[in-house]
């Protein structure tokens, strides 16, 4: 395992965060089995939400770190201030509220990083910076920032801060993958990638901002299930979600080339998939969402195999590989 370092969070973090969405108290057994397993890899770092499963995501990621007695050995990372169906939420008082709800289902009052889980851009960010440094001022968490926040919104947001002595948004969390969106998943998602996404990458690499991006595989884009004559052939939501965001032919020709340096290494498309996104020259943490130890294991190797800036490239349909 790589593990990097933020200022603000004392513990080193693991370079690939495993997600703790498919868990559920009414399978504890198989819950706890899978962070054991992953923990044993050397996964230090979990991703929750306020919204995953009701909340009870986090009750059943609080529960294994409390009854494991390794509070002090995890980052945890929460997320808080989702939109609803009637409203959006990224207001002082819904970040309030869903910090005090998420202390109690975790059993513990700190949480290591804490984002907002989207953003609203037609809220002012003095208010949201001013009670994140309260939060963080108390000893509630260590640093924060945004999920699906643009980097005109993170500028406007550490621009307030640093005029008033205040701590920034020191990370990031958007969509970034080998493929690019042609439509958001879901409402307020934002991604980095492809050529629209280059001056993001940029603004992250020269300014002190840890990215912690999701969805490497594309939504499974990349797990070679999706054809160009076959796209019309899935029934299941989060396949649908799939056609709709990524089955585009510049998409196919980057799965195409995917493959082929796939078959060159000896590796699965999946494990070229996150090797592109680890690769890339930023401070990059990658949320994956293992559901077995095995998975897990593939992506670590992922993680091992470092491409080059040509074979990046390439991979884009940018420059041939050097």
């Amino acid at each position: 395992m790589e593990y990097g370092q933020i200022p603000g969070v004392n513990k080193p973090i693991s370079r690939l965060v495993q997600g703790t969405l498919m868990l559920s108290s009414q399978r504890l057994d198989e819950a706890f089995a899978l962070l054991d397993a992953v923990f044993a890899e050397g996964c230090t770092a979990f991703d929750t939400a306020h919204v995953y499963n009701s909340g009870d995501n986090e009750r059943t990621v609080g529960r294994w770190i409390n009854e494991r007695g390794i509070r002090d050995q995890v980052v945890l990372i929460g997320k808080g201030a989702h939109h609803n169906a009637d409203r959006k939420r990224v207001t002082p008082f819904d970040i309030e509220s869903d910090l005090h709800d998420s202390f109690a289902r975790f059993g513990f009052d700190y949480i290591d990083i804490y984002l907002l889980h989207r953003d609203d851009p037609d809220a002012p960010v003095g208010p949201i910076v001013e009670i994140l440094n309260q939060y963080q001022a108390a000893g509630k968490i260590g640093v924060f920032g945004g999920s699906n926040w643009s980097v005109e919104r993170l500028e406007a947001a550490n621009e307030y801060a640093y005029k008033h002595n205040l701590n920034p948004f020191a990370v990031s969390s958007p969509h970034f993958s080998l493929a690019v969106q042609h439509e958001p998943p879901w409402a307020g998602c934002i991604s980095i990638a492809g050529e629209q996404g280059w001056a993001a990458r940029e603004w992250y690499a020269q300014n002190d901002v840890a990215l912690f991006t999701w969805s490497s595989l594309a939504g499974g884009f990349f797990s070679g299930r999706f054809r160009r004559d076959n796209i019309d052939s899935f029934s299941e939501y989060f396949d649908k979600v799939a056609v709709t965001s990524y089955c585009y032919e510049d998409n196919f020709e980057r799965l195409e080339r995917a493959e082929e340096l796939a078959q060159e290494y000896g590796v699965t498309l999946p494990q070229i998939a996150l090797a592109y996104v680890m690769s890339q020259p930023l401070n990059i943490y990658g949320l994956v969402g293992c559901n077995s130890v095995e998975e897990f294991q593939a992506n670590m190797a992922a993680l091992n195999l470092k491409l080059t800036t040509g074979e990046l490239t390439w991979l884009e349909g940018t420059t041939p590989t050097a």
